[in-house]
């Protein structure tokens, strides 16, 4: 099968050659590409990106946070996780199996003496953790399939990083379902390294390396990078792209208890309300008013605040408290 080398680990810049390969690299057959994240989560096309992700971790780590083009739910990449991307022509009859692709990868684990297989629609598992995830889209009679390959992933990161607390977010996004999974590393006979393991998938995909290699020109890849700053790395298609939701929280502080409750849809502040028993002498509905219209963005809404003389309405609730409400994940 001929192949595309890519040795990017920027999740922007992949997420967007995965795009304009299946919308404009038509060799006439099957072809693959194996690339890696530095840390990043991707989220699916029809998710809520705020329910997928703990804000707070993803920020203090510098995590980015990238939507992809095929549905699914959220997933977390670093340099231990190998992505597989296949784009193939959709024949006439042809039936979306998401097998054809994963048993070619699940040969070269059994290859390894992992005992891994495909289960349910679209996961490989092995010793009932999941290694793997997959997820497709189809595009003017050309089909696309990804998946992830868990090799020695940071497990802690993982789950910090996807832990939301889904009581605050009320949604019609596409849900993950978070999954026990495990790291390819812990199933092996013999230790290898990731390069080992991505050097070994890319010799037996591309047969041996017969198989021809399929080259990017300067241009495309120019092409590439600029879709990639405009539109993958934007705040509208990350987040604006969201579907609508409702968040509701509320904690209690010396001042007192105050809760907000927000409507976002298409990342914008359509409605807001304030409520609690903080000792204000004016009525919110000036700060309310003041918020709707914004990006639902930390760094927006406390730009916003500046000037305000938030005492007035809130008490000794502080500008630093309300950020922790209104944006506590």
């Amino acid at each position: 099968m001929r192949y595309i080398i890519n040795n990017c680990t920027d999740p922007f810049f992949n997420i967007a050659l995965e795009e304009y390969c299946l919308m404009h690299v038509n060799p006439g057959e099957d072809y693959f590409m194996l690339w890696q994240n530095e840390p990043s989560i991707i989220v699916g096309k029809n998710q809520n990106t705020l329910e997928e992700i703990n804000q707070h971790f993803v920020k203090e780590r510098g995590i980015k946070v990238v939507r992809r083009i095929s549905g699914g739910g959220a997933v977390y990449h670093d340099l231990g996780n190998l992505n597989f991307t296949f784009i193939s022509r959709m024949g006439p009859g042809m039936t979306i199996d998401f097998s054809i692709f994963a048993s070619p990868v699940i040969k070269v684990l059994k290859e390894l003496g992992v005992d891994a297989m495909l289960m349910g629609r679209n996961d490989i598992v092995a010793y009932n953790k999941k290694i793997s995830g997959n997820a497709q889209r189809l595009y003017r009679g050309r089909f696309l399939q990804h998946g992830t390959l868990l090799f020695d992933v940071n497990i802690s990161d993982l789950a910090e990083a996807l832990n939301v607390s889904l009581d605050k977010i009320e949604s019609k996004g596409i849900k993950s379902i978070r999954s026990r999974v495990g790291n390819i590393r812990e199933f092996l006979k013999e230790n290898m390294t990731i390069d080992e393991f991505r050097g070994l998938l890319q010799r037996r995909l591309s047969d041996d390396y017969r198989s021809e290699e399929i080259s990017l020109s300067e241009k495309e890849l120019l092409r590439v990078s600029e879709t990639a700053r405009r539109k993958f790395a934007s705040w509208d298609w990350t987040y604006g792209k969201s579907p609508p939701f409702n968040y509701r929280f509320e904690k209690r502080f010396p001042g007192g208890k105050v809760g907000v409750f927000i409507h976002i849809k298409e990342g914008l502040i359509k409605e807001c309300k304030f409520y609690g028993d903080y000792l204000g002498i004016l009525e919110t509905e000036d700060v309310e008013v003041r918020l709707m219209g914004l990006k639902y963005q930390r760094k927006t809404v406390e730009e916003a605040m500046e000037g305000l003389d938030l005492a007035s309405y809130f008490g000794s609730i502080t500008q630093h408290e309300l950020l922790e409400i209104l944006f506590s994940s």
